[in-house]
């Protein structure tokens, strides 16, 4: 199952939501309604700077993952940032076909 990192920024009605709940609870929510949409919460972990909270989810396809990050951000206490991520093998595959590919930069001519 494809591998998604997702990155959540809380707005302040958010991190007092998180203040009353708590983490625990705030990491339940997030893995019920990451399991609503066939996904799966491997790893989640709350930070600071950019992110208030970082997580690695599975799920089947990249419109379970948009759906769950449209959910998280439609409720306007976070906002989501959601990066497909590849295995080394899918990597290795694209970089095997670096040989066959044609790219003409911007200004490079014809």
């Amino acid at each position: 199952m494809p591998k998604y990192l997702v990155e959540a920024t809380y707005s302040d009605e958010g991190l007092i939501g998180l203040a009353a709940d708590g983490a625990a609870k705030r990491l339940r929510d997030v893995k019920a309604a990451a399991k609503s949409l066939g996904g799966k919460v491997e790893a989640f972990y709350f930070s600071f700077g950019d992110s208030d909270a970082i997580g690695i989810a599975d799920f089947p396809d990249n419109a379970s993952v948009a759906a769950f990050s449209m959910l998280a951000t439609s409720a306007g206490t976070a906002s989501v940032r959601t990066t497909p991520l590849l295995t080394i093998e899918e990597a290795d595959q694209a970089i095997g076909k670096l040989a066959k590919a044609k790219y003409r930069a911007p200004g490079g001519g014809q």
